[in-house]
């Protein structure tokens, strides 16, 4: 199941260990599920999954709930779905999958996922950088689920300011230290006059995005102009963001 909007145990052991500054033991089945996954991604040339413990703790939750019904399904009756279990867990994403299986053995339920199409793509995904996986013993049986995201970083107000106006400043644009104009602009749809922003921007752009990395094309193409050469940044609440998927808004004024 997916919903849209580099290997050895050790290296995973360290990245575990290094999140929230918190030591993090992986289960030794799931470390082996991992090594195999991370495996399979390295020979299809996909980057390897990271080890994420809210993915881990969501992925938990429906494993003990497969094995108590001894079935395997992607959602039980009156079961949160994937999305609101996995931001309950304390997730924080753009795509999420999700991959079930029951077997004898770690090798078995891993092979089993990579002879199924739906659960090889979430496998070998190359968007997906982050894994948590579990598994329990029940009845002879190995219950597994193996959870995969697309991280988003969890940032306050003022870092996303800070890292679009990064990207501004690379392109040789002047970031102005006063956000309150572009922030108010952000947080509304409709024009605003020149008395509720003082000075009057040539160009508006607010948009939505997880992904801080890149400029809209449209903001691109206007910075090309000579017209510009100052910017406000300002950003504030996400507006109807489906779902527990994580997005920033951000508005940004050129002048």
């Amino acid at each position: 199941m997916i919903v849209s909007l580099t290997l050895a145990a050790s290296m995973l052991l360290a990245q575990a260990a290094a999140q929230n500054g918190n030591p993090v033991t992986i289960p030794p089945e799931a470390g082996q599920i991992v090594q195999l996954v991370n495996h399979a991604r390295a020979e299809a040339g996909a980057g390897p999954l990271q080890w994420d413990t809210a993915l881990a703790e969501a992925a938990r939750q429906h494993c003990l709930r497969m094995a108590t019904e001894e079935s395997i399904e992607d959602q039980f009756d009156g079961e949160p779905a994937l999305t609101e279990r996995a931001s309950h867990a304390g997730a924080h994403f753009s795509s999420i999958a999700e991959s079930v299986a029951v077997g004898s053995t770690p090798a078995d339920i891993h092979g089993g996922w990579m002879s199924s199409p739906g659960d090889r793509t979430n496998l070998l995904n190359p968007q997906m950088d982050r894994i948590g996986v579990a598994i329990v013993s029940s009845r002879g049986a190995l219950y597994a689920v193996a959870d995969f995201e697309r991280a988003v970083p969890v940032l306050t107000q003022v870092q996303v300011e800070a890292a679009i106006g990064g990207l501004l400043r690379r392109s040789g644009i002047t970031v102005l230290h006063d956000a309150t104009a572009a922030r108010a602009v952000c947080a509304t749809d409709r024009p605003l006059s020149r008395d509720e922003v003082g000075r009057h921007p040539g160009f508006v752009l607010r948009w939505q995005e997880s992904d801080l990395t890149h400029l809209p094309q449209a903001l691109t193409e206007q910075m090309k102009t000579p017209r510009y050469s100052q910017a406000e940044v300002g950003s504030c609440p996400a507006q109807d963001v489906k779902g527990a998927f994580t997005a920033y808004r951000v508005a940004v004024l050129l002048y």
